[in-house]
């Protein structure tokens, strides 16, 4: 949405047109497809949706180091290059005028052609399959297809089995739980220390991440294995324990001494809460002795400043 008017998927549809026509005179570029959420039939897009294009071409380094060619479909105001999800290839970001978000993956034909030409689903590699899956089992719409490589695509992605998350292990729960436990003690240490962004940074990026992980095996654990929490986050107000959404608003710390404080002993609340109706519902231990001992260490060295 620009101001009040929202972004017209009309105006997406226009740059796409403009990408196949512009990708059709390049020999190089072979292959491109929509993924994401314009190509998605569950959760689709909105307003607020940006746009990815896997585009397949013999000369990935020219279009990862150039960015001359983005004009073709628009005019960009700002572009940069980082890695894709997977972090095996790299995508360039493109905004353009309008506000409209365009991410265009660079992949390398000869990697395409490789995965085509597998005779068999079996002989690719499992990292492999789930890397297909995420990136084309929830929908991919082909916009280019010089070299006929789509339908061969379509099967191979239809024919993944991808492996249903599993229940954590004692050892795999202790895991999580041990070393969201131990990052909150470093945590209080750079604050004891004075270093707030640090602290911060711990806190509201690796704390938040095993409560995810916490979180999505809660989720499962209450609805069964074959419940969808989606991945890295998306659509977690939708799929989680209220409770959680609820919790993780105080779960997050600005960058001041004490609000720090105050949002790791709630991030510290909602874990322990979620990770031992967690236990219960997979008949796990949580390490209470543990947790009490650190969480009384914690609570003694985050007085408020002027108590310090």
């Amino acid at each position: 949405m620009v101001g009040n008017v929202p972004i017209s998927s009309d105006l997406y549809e226009e740059l796409v047109r403009k990408f196949v026509s512009w990708a059709n005179a390049c020999s190089d570029v072979r292959f491109a497809v929509i993924l994401g959420s314009r190509a998605r039939t569950d959760q689709p897009a909105d307003e607020w949706a940006d746009l990815d294009i896997m585009m397949v071409t013999t000369n990935p380094l020219h279009y990862i180091r150039t960015s001359e060619w983005t004009a073709k479909m628009g005019k960009p105001l700002a572009t940069f290059i980082e890695e894709t999800s997977g972090g095996d290839e790299q995508e360039r970001r493109v905004l353009y005028e309008g506000m409209l978000d365009v991410d265009y993956a660079i992949f390398p034909a000869t990697k395409l052609e490789q995965l085509i030409n597998v005779e068999t689903n079996t002989k690719l590699p499992a990292e492999t399959l789930l890397e297909l899956a995420n990136a084309f089992g929830r929908g991919m719409r082909i916009i280019l297809d010089k070299d006929d490589l789509g339908e061969k695509l379509k099967a191979i992605v239809s024919g993944i089995k991808q492996p249903k998350p599993q229940p954590p292990s004692q050892e795999e729960f202790l895991q999580v739980v041990n070393d969201f436990l131990y990052h909150c003690v470093w945590t209080v240490k750079h604050i004891m220390r004075g270093e707030l962004w640090w602290a911060l940074t711990c806190l509201n990026c690796r704390l938040a991440s095993l409560q995810l992980r916490m979180t999505e095996w809660q989720a499962r654990a209450t609805h069964g294995k074959d419940y969808d929490t989606w991945f890295r986050g998306r659509f977690l107000e939708k799929w989680a324990n209220p409770q959680v959404v609820t919790g993780l608003r105080g779960a997050y710390g600005h960058y001041d001494r004490n609000d720090a404080c105050a949002a790791l002993i709630a991030s510290m609340n909602l874990f322990r809460q979620t990770a031992i109706e967690t236990a219960e519902k997979l008949n796990l231990q949580y390490p209470t002795e543990a947790d009490k001992k650190i969480t009384k260490w914690i609570k003694s060295q985050l007085k408020p400043d002027s108590e310090s």
